[in-house]
């Protein structure tokens, strides 16, 4: 079954787009679950609870790109139920690790005056990444999008994790330099 027939589905609110977006999108939803989590039930729990979110969301919207409005649910559910699950133990988690190589980069302030930037950041971060080559583009999404591990980047690229960690520090130097230039307090 194609997207927009899946999308039809919700907007008639039958209940069949559940069982569909989940023999569709369920791996993918759950891969981007599990690298955020890396456990098994909660992963689930957050692509169960990521069909929920699309039967109340649709309508009224109607996402152009079904596996972007999906994965964006199910990676927001993800990063929701890691923070209420790690809030009271801190350590080397994966996420942690990825979120840590990032916050050089980007603040994760929630001071309301910086607040209205927030979509302009969106579209800069956008940008910088679309003009990165594709190996290091690829490179970064999967580590800071998909919370991969650099091992895991590495075995997929066949190179080694040191040429993985270089190459995501010089991509994480280029984009605070290019953050800096566009007037944004790192």
């Amino acid at each position: 079954m194609d997207d927009s027939q899946i999308v039809q589905l919700y907007l008639d609110k039958d209940e069949t787009a559940i069982s569909e977006s989940g023999r569709k999108y369920g791996p993918y939803c759950n891969s981007i679950a599990r690298n955020i989590l890396e456990n098994w039930a909660d992963a689930e729990e957050c692509v169960n609870e990521t069909w929920l979110r699309a039967w109340n969301a649709i309508p009224p919207h109607k996402p152009a790109v079904l596996s972007a409005f999906f994965g964006k649910i199910t990676r927001n559910l993800a990063f929701d139920r890691y923070r209420s699950r790690t809030r009271e133990k801190r350590g080397g988690h994966m996420v942690e690790l990825a979120l840590d190589e990032l916050a050089e980069c980007v603040s994760g302030e929630d001071d309301p005056e910086k607040n209205w930037k927030e979509q302009q950041l969106r579209e800069d971060l956008r940008r910088f990444v679309g003009q990165l080559p594709a190996k290091k583009r690829y490179m970064f999404i999967q580590r800071y999008w998909y919370t991969e591990s650099i091992g895991n980047i590495a075995e997929r690229y066949g190179v080694s994790e040191n040429s993985v960690s270089v190459t995501l520090n010089r991509i994480r130097k280029q984009l605070k330099e290019y953050l800096i230039e566009r007037g944004y307090d790192i």
